[in-house]
C-alpha cells in the first residue's frame, strides 16, 4: 500500500494516528460534548466535514499561499467552512446546534484541523489531502461517538435515546458529568492502545522470527563502548 494512498490515509486517521486516542488532540470538545452518542456523532461529523474540505482547499491553494502568512490563511479558510457548517446546523438541526453550542465556532482553532493543514495538506496533493482529512475526521467521529455512547449508556441507561439497560438498572450519574468524561476517555484509550500494541507485537514477532527484544545480548548487534572501541 502506497504511503499516500487513499486507504493508507483512512487507516492512518482511524487507527494508527487516531486524533483522540493516540495523538490526544481536540480534548476540549471531546470531554465537553460527549454527554450523549448523538452529540458526539454530530460534533464528529461536523468537524470531519470541515477538516476534509479545508484540507482539500488548502492543498489546491498551497502554491498561491505565501509561506509567511500560511497560518492566517489556514484560519480564514477553516473559519469559512465552519461558518457554513454552523448556518446549516441552525437551519436543519437546530436542537443539535443548541446542544453543541460554542464548540461549533471553536472548530476554527481546533488543533486537529490546523495540525493537518500545516503537517499534511500544505505539502501534499489534493486527493491524498482530502482522504487524510476524511480519515482523521472519521477517527475523531468514531472516538467521540464511542465516548458519548458509553457515557450515555452508563449514565442514563440509554444509547442514541433508546433504552438499552433493563428497567432495574440504576444509572451512574457521574458518567454524564465532567469526571465521567475523563474515566471513559482513559478506559477507551487504554483499550485502543492495548489492541494496537498487541497487533504491533504480533507483527514484530513474525518479522523478527522470535527476537526476545534483548538487544544488549543480541549476537547480531555490535556494541561500542565510550572509547569508541567495538565490544563482543
Amino acid at each position: 500500500m502506497k504511503e499516500n494512498s487513499a486507504l493508507e490515509r483512512l487507516y492512518n486517521g482511524i487507527l494508527k494516528e487516531n486524533p483522540t486516542f493516540v495523538l490526544m488532540l481536540g480534548m476540549c470538545p471531546t470531554l465537553a460534548v460527549t454527554t450523549s452518542a448523538v452529540n458526539g456523532l454530530g460534533m464528529g461529523l461536523t468537524t470531519a466535514a470541515v477538516l476534509a474540505l479545508s484540507n482539500l482547499l488548502i492543498s489546491l491553494l498551497r502554491g498561491l499561499i505565501p509561506d509567511k502568512v500560511r497560518i492566517p490563511a489556514f484560519i480564514v479558510i477553516i473559519a469559512s467552512f465552519v461558518t457554513m457548517a454552523q448556518l446549516l446546523l441552525e437551519a436543519y438541526l437546530p436542537e443539535l446546534n443548541e446542544a453543541l453550542g460554542v464548540y461549533i465556532p471553536l472548530i476554527v482553532v481546533n488543533c486537529i484541523i490546523l495540525g493537518r493543514a500545516e503537517a499534511y495538506a500544505y505539502s501534499h496533493g489534493p486527493v491524498s489531502s482530502l482522504f487524510d482529512g476524511i480519515g482523521m475526521g472519521l477517527g475523531f467521529t468514531l472516538a467521540l461517538t464511542g465516548i458519548g455512547a458509553v457515557r450515555e449508556l452508563l449514565g442514563t441507561g440509554e444509547c442514541f435515546g433508546v433504552r438499552i439497560m433493563p428497567s432495574g438498572y440504576v444509572p451512574v450519574g457521574i458518567f454524564v458529568l465532567a469526571p465521567g468524561a475523563f474515566f471513559v476517555l482513559a478506559a477507551l484509550s487504554a483499550l485502543q492502545n492495548a489492541v494496537r500494541n498487541r497487533g504491533s507485537a504480533s507483527a514484530g514477532g513474525a518479522r523478527d522470527k522470535g527476537c526476545g527484544g534483548n538487544c544488549l545480548h543480541c549476537p547480531d548487534i555490535e556494541v561500542i563502548d565510550l572509547n569508541g572501541e567495538e565490544q563482543d
